[in-house]
């Protein structure tokens, strides 16, 4: 029968067991191990050398007693050494499991404490959120309906009760009023050029002005859309994947105000054209009213059930225009931040996209199995249909004249359309798998860019390429003119913006 001593992994000469643990031990390395420590090696439960049974077993044999100056004493010398050292390194082996099993239990309290600190700054950000929303809007002068004012005092939140408002005869009157106002204007401008508007010669030789990287986080890198402020056209409103929208100066080049509060990345941005107001969308469904001013939150608007993803601006100024993935387009005053209408998708295909005709009374819903729709708003019909495209829409932009309308799919071609003959009149096949991410027209309708790709910039009616720009390192979002055409910004998934102009 072989033995093995449980401390130095050889057989024992002297074997004794252990009746606490049960192990087998050479005497003398249990004795002194009984000695230092006063436990089992084992187990750690207190035992003496009494209580050791010693073993019978066949005699080892062994040589003879040598001399102290042989050989075998000093192998026995030897021997002595390496049973202090088995007795050391056991030793060792036992603090290295108890200090493995003490990190195993310190990692699970850090977990346990990340999680509690994760959910306390949700719970954190949720009131800020709401006690922004409880602060009184800036910069707004509204009267509103009792029945309005008193919902919003007692929800807490400047947001839209459950029910649609509907749309009254003083908004319809209001909607009608600027509609013709805005069509005077236009027929009295005519087909005069603007004074000061840039020609296509001046375009042609745009460069890159300056390139600004910093506007948002670089954990979470990507802007995502943009919008510049009509009347002040150094004003550009950008919004990221990092849950933030950024009002720019690119004259001063400072950040001017930074708007936090979505739970998602930001998605679609509107600059109030006569206010410093801003109005956001996003993902987690909501539509958020800033006050510039104070970077505070004016109004939250909770109108769709899905990711929002088209945003525009009524001529007014009063009411803004989204689209959703849950199938619905909703028309909401940003004053107040009511709901004052939501209309399903005839055909009910999910919403990508939403633009105001210039006037103001139709608009155009992209959709993602190709769909173009014109809509009558006050009468909230679909009243025409373009198809043609392949994929869902990405972008659509009116032209200020009134008549044309652009709009891109995943089909890598730009469409324009005649609002008078309802029909495509003209394709600009773009290259194969070029992604086109918005459209714009200047202010005149002269000019149209597009973003993508790369950002290029049409001369309409000739449809001529003027400038095609290749600065950015990822996929440009949006595009905007500057006043008269004097100038284009371009935002990407770079975390760039970019401007180009005349050196």
């Amino acid at each position: 029968m072989a033995l093995c001593c449980s401390l130095s992994n050889e057989v024992p000469e002297h074997p004794v067991v252990s009746p606490v643990s049960g192990s087998v031990f050479e005497r003398r390395l249990i004795e002194k191990y009984i000695a230092d420590n006063g436990v089992d090696p084992i187990n750690g439960k207190e035992i003496t050398v009494d209580q050791l049974i010693e073993i019978k077993a066949p005699p080892i044999v062994k040589p003879k007693v040598p001399s102290a100056t042989s050989i075998p004493a000093v192998l026995k010398s030897l021997q002595d050494e390496w049973d202090a050292v088995m007795l050391n390194s056991f030793t060792l082996r036992q603090q290295l499991q108890t200090a493995r099993q003490e990190l195993s239990h310190a990692l699970y309290q850090h977990d346990a404490a990340c999680r509690v600190i994760a959910r306390l700054h949700k719970e954190v950000s949720t009131a800020r959120e709401a006690l922004a929303t409880l602060k009184p809007p800036t910069g707004f002068t509204a009267v509103t309906a009792p029945s309005v004012a008193t919902s919003a005092e007692a929800g807490g939140v400047a947001a839209q009760p459950i029910e649609a408002a509907g749309l009254t005869p003083e908004i319809i009157s209001q909607l009608q009023d600027k509609a013709t106002v805005l069509t005077q204007e236009r027929k009295r401008r005519g087909k005069t050029v603007p004074e000061g508007l840039a020609t296509a010669e001046a375009i042609k030789g745009y460069k890159i002005l300056a390139s600004h990287p910093a506007l948002h986080s670089a954990s979470m890198p990507g802007i995502l859309t943009m919008d510049v402020h009509a009347a002040d056209t150094s004003h550009i409103l950008t919004g990221g994947n990092d849950r933030c929208a950024t009002v720019f100066n690119k004259d001063t080049e400072q950040v001017v105000a930074v708007l936090k509060g979505h739970t998602k990345k930001v998605t679609k941005v509107l600059y109030h054209p006569e206010e410093e107001v801003a109005i956001t969308a996003s993902p987690d469904a909501t539509i958020r009213v800033w006050n510039i001013t104070s970077s505070s939150q004016s109004a939250i608007i909770r109108a769709h059930d899905g990711p929002v993803t088209g945003l525009s601006l009524h001529a007014t100024g009063e009411y803004v225009l989204s689209t959703s993935l849950d199938q619905h387009w909703a028309f909401s005053d940003i004053r107040v931040g009511r709901l004052l209408t939501k209309v399903a998708d005839t055909d009910g295909n999910p919403l990508t996209t939403a633009q105001f005709h210039p006037d103001g009374l139709i608009f155009g819903t992209g959709t993602q199995d190709s769909q173009i729709k014109i809509w009558d708003l006050k009468e909230q019909s679909n009243v025409a249909n373009f198809p043609g495209h392949s994929g869902p829409i990405a972008a659509l932009s009116f032209s200020e004249n009134g008549y044309y309308l652009a709009t891109a799919a995943e089909d890598s071609c730009v469409k324009l359309w005649d609002l008078r003959k309802l029909k495509n009149f003209k394709t600009i096949q773009l290259d194969e798998g070029y992604e086109v991410k918005d459209l714009c027209f200047d202010q005149s309708g002269t000019y149209l860019a597009v973003a993508g790709t790369d950002v290029r910039v049409y001369l309409c009616k000739q449809w001529e390429t003027l400038k095609t720009f290749n600065d950015h390192t990822a996929l440009a979002m949006g595009v905007r003119f500057g006043n008269h055409a004097q100038s284009v910004a371009s935002v990407s998934m770079d975390r760039t913006l970019k401007i180009y102009g005349v050196e």
